[in-house]
Formats: structure tokens, C-alpha cells, sequence
């Protein structure tokens, strides 16, 4: 009997616009380091490049339904140069906010209720891990991610400089992803349908 890691990626692809989530994470592993490897090399930031990722598989998850997708490899490497380009060319080389992921009415959708479960158990071990940052770190990371604020908005609110911001929420997401190493994929929706 042959594995789900064993299957090629079209037939990944199609496991996945019929919202198999756990097809989509095979997807994800088996892309991952590859991507990761260009994304740095193209920007040489650690952060900035798990976060390209994270907006790159985001987007396909989103878009699962009306992408059509010959060669993952070459799609893929193009959507992390893309996310490069972009962000270079809005001068966004700090903290981006992955795009949005809600279905037409502004509702976030999940069409498996292991998904949501999955949601809803994270959210709750999001929310204990957040609870051991520092006090003026959890405000920032709140103030980035529940309130949607921008590092300029959070430094004239805080009235601190948009740099301490910057740090202070990389330091935030770089504890969540350790602490939630087992759920990186999860943690990228949750952050992206956090209000």
C-alpha cells in the first residue's frame, strides 16, 4: 500500500482542492528547506524568509481551489522571488502581514472539523506562550497581531522607536515558532486569521 508522502505532488495537488490538510502539510515539508534556502539567499534574514514562506504556502492554501500548478518547484520559486520583489520594492524588510484568509463574507473557513479543532487547541497554546513574554513584548506582539496595527502606528501609540517595535515582535515570533516547532504550518493560518 502506497504512503500519502509517496504520492507525487499532482496528486497532492489534487488531495488538496479537496481540502486534505494533511496532503497540504506533506506539500509543505517536502518544499520547505528548498525555499527556505532561496528565500535567504535572496534576502539574508532568517525572519523575513520564514515569513515569505509562510505568506507563499498561505496563499496557496487560500487560492487551492483556482491555482493551476504544472511544476510546484517552479511555482513555488517563483512565488518566494515574487515575495522578494515585492518586498524589496515597498521597502517591507521587517515584519509582514500574512494575507488574509477569509472567504468572501470576511469569515474564516476551515472545512474540517479536525482543522478547527486543530485551530482552536492552538490558539489556546498560542495565547499560554504569549503569556510568557515580557510584558512590553506580549503589548507590541498584541498590538501587531490582534489589533492589526503597523510597527509606525504601535512606536506613535507606544511612543517608543519603530525599531524597538520591529525587534520586540521579531522577538515574539521567533519564540512562538521555537515553542511551536510541531505546528509552524498552523501557527502561519492562526497568525493570518488573528483579528
Amino acid at each position: 500500500m502506497m504512503k500519502r508522502s509517496d504520492l507525487n505532488d499532482g496528486e497532492l495537488w489534487q488531495a488538496i482542492k479537496n481540502d486534505d490538510s494533511h496532503a497540504f502539510s506533506i506539500l509543505y515539508d517536502r518544499y520547505w528547506v528548498r525555499l527556505y534556502k532561496t528565500a535567504f539567499y535572496l534576502t539574508r534574514d532568517k525572519e523575513i524568509s520564514e515569513d515569505i514562506l509562510h505568506d507563499v504556502f498561505i496563499n496557496i492554501w487560500k487560492r487551492r481551489f483556482l491555482l493551476s500548478v504544472n511544476s510546484f518547484n517552479e511555482y513555488l520559486l517563483t512565488a518566494v522571488r515574487y515575495q522578494v520583489y515585492n518586498r524589496r520594492r515597498s521597502g517591507k524588510l521587517s515584519l509582514v502581514s500574512i494575507a488574509d484568509y477569509t472567504n468572501n463574507d470576511g469569515a474564516y473557513v476551515l472545512n474540517e472539523a479536525e482543522q478547527k479543532q486543530h485551530i482552536a487547541d492552538l490558539s489556546k497554546e498560542i495565547e499560554q506562550y504569549t503569556n510568557q513574554l515580557p510584558k512590553r513584548c506580549q503589548e507590541i506582539f498584541l498590538l501587531s497581531v490582534n489589533a492589526q496595527l503597523s510597527t509606525e502606528e504601535i512606536a506613535d501609540r507606544l511612543q517608543i522607536s519603530k525599531r524597538t517595535v520591529e525587534n520586540q515582535i521579531a522577538y515574539a515570533r521567533n519564540f512562538l515558532r521555537s515553542v511551536l516547532k510541531h505546528n509552524a504550518l498552523f501557527l502561519a493560518i492562526y497568525l493570518a486569521m488573528t483579528k
